[in-house]
């Protein structure tokens, strides 16, 4: 679904499947074929305060790649690597890569992503500061591993944790600031 309230191309949208105030909305946006944690809130100063680069609060991704990712891959995007963001090149900041530990589940994609019985896939967690469009699936591809599942896990200390495709967790302002290691304004 798209992460926003309006539809675009008859696509669905999160009004399709969540019903909540018209002053709330999301935080940071997921592309049409990513899927993840998504923050919404009618708080206005939240957006700015995580999603302007100055304040580079990590989020992170577990990204299923196609192919058997290397040492070298993985070495490029932790040290940052260029992609081309609006035509232009741009150098990403250091991140941090890492194969995923293979004893996390990750459930599976309803529709499913495509499959090829002859070209293995990896896991990796790639945990990033900074939120260019498109920026995990550009890195990714800019290796040699073009990315096939995308999943935002984590803003700084929100998690997905005990959370399953479709839930909505409703918490105070508080609550929010803090997971995410922000003062409250209250």
């Amino acid at each position: 679904m798209l992460s926003q309230f309006t539809s675009e191309n008859d696509k669905a949208c999160l009004k399709d499947f969540f019903e909540v105030p018209g002053d709330v909305y999301p935080v940071g946006r997921l592309d049409y074929d990513s899927e993840g944690l998504l923050l919404l809130t009618n708080d206005k100063s939240l957006n700015h305060r995580l999603l302007h680069p100055s304040f580079a609060h990590e989020r992170e991704y577990r990204v299923q790649v196609e192919g058997l990712i290397t040492r070298e891959a993985l070495e490029s995007l932790a040290s940052g690597i260029t992609i081309h963001v609006d035509g232009k090149p741009f150098h990403t900041a250091a991140a941090k890569a890492s194969p995923l530990p293979q004893q996390i589940v990750i459930p599976e994609r309803k529709p499913p992503i495509r499959f090829r019985k002859n070209i293995p896939t990896s896991w990796i967690k790639l945990v990033i500061t900074e939120g260019k469009n498109r920026q995990v699936r550009k890195m990714t591809a800019a290796t040699g591993f073009p990315t096939l599942r995308l999943i935002r896990y984590r803003l700084v200390g929100l998690t997905l944790d005990a959370m399953l495709s479709g839930d909505m967790v409703e918490m105070v302002q508080n609550e929010v600031y803090s997971k995410l290691g922000l003062l409250t304004q209250i």
